[in-house]
């Protein structure tokens, strides 16, 4: 799956006309599942991994999961307020947490990768949001 949300990005990406190479990703939850902080076998790790060798400039945000080894590399999440969200050229739902407000990230960000449907009849404010099928989600 995680090749699969890659090609997702790098598409959205392209739409608006950015290489993934020097891109701003930001990662949206790098557990397992939601609500937990548990890392083992989390498809995110992978995703990040691949973000990184193809030369996107990753960072990520995890209430739950607050650091993290990748190739050798230790990881530490991020500050989620308005800015870090306004800068990154995508943002990448990966791991729904219940404490993540959907609507205040959405007015935040600009584009938005969406693989557990968490913003699902969210208002986009703005925003464009695409889900796994590859089709824009609708506002309300």
């Amino acid at each position: 799956m995680p090749v699969h949300v890659l090609g997702k990005i790098v598409d959205a990406l392209n739409d608006e006309r950015k290489p993934l190479r020097g891109s701003r990703v930001l990662i949206l939850g790098v557990a397992y599942k939601a609500d937990v902080s548990d890392l083992r076998e989390s498809p995110a790790l992978d995703l990040i991994e691949l973000l990184q060798d193809r030369g996107a400039v990753v960072a990520f945000h995890d209430p739950l999961a607050h650091q993290f080894q990748i190739a050798g590399e230790t990881l530490t999440s991020t500050e989620l307020d308005a800015d870090t969200l306004s800068q990154a050229d995508c943002v990448v739902i990966s791991t729904a947490h219940s404490s993540y407000d959907w609507a205040w990230i959405v007015s935040h960000a600009r584009l938005i990768v969406d693989t557990r449907n968490a913003t699902y009849g969210v208002p986009t404010a703005g925003a464009r949001i695409i889900g796994l099928s590859g089709r824009g989600q609708s506002s309300t």
